[in-house]
């Protein structure tokens, strides 16, 4: 189901050890930067990503996609804006978008898709405690 949930920014500072050797955000690590966002975003509903896991949830990404808008260089400050886009049985997806904090610039933009998981690795329907704590920031 497409969900109108709430949305989060998280601000990140390119380091230099994220960089290539022209000072440019390394590509990979854009993945890193959405990990840290969507971590931010749970813990800003309320509940840590070690939490949800202690409960038994586990989110193992199962697609990842980044579209690359423009270059992020070292110490430039980026926001990232994450939400949830999708929630399904046993199956939910992240949107987000990386932003130049100082120009506005569009960076770039990615989504991931997760399985429900549980310690065993074996898929699971999305219990209502954490369906509440993604729609409305409460479980």
């Amino acid at each position: 189901m497409s969900v109108n949930a709430k949305k989060c920014v998280y601000l990140h500072r390119v380091s230099y050890g994220e960089t290539d050797a022209m000072g440019v955000l390394y590509y990979a690590e854009y993945l890193h930067i959405f990990e840290r966002a969507r971590s931010q975003y749970i813990r800003e509903l309320g509940m840590s990503y070690a939490e949800v896991e202690r409960r038994g949830i586990y989110l193992p990404v199962r697609e990842a996609a980044c579209r690359y808008r423009a270059s992020a260089r070292y110490d430039e400050v980026i926001a990232v804006q994450v939400t949830v886009e999708e929630l399904r049985g046993a199956s939910m997806a992240f949107v987000y978008e990386m932003i130049n904090k100082e120009t506005g610039q569009l960076v770039a933009t990615g989504m991931t898709q997760h399985a429900l998981v549980n310690g065993t690795g074996k898929p699971v329907r999305m219990p209502e405690w954490f369906k509440l704590l993604v729609l409305g920031g409460t479980e």
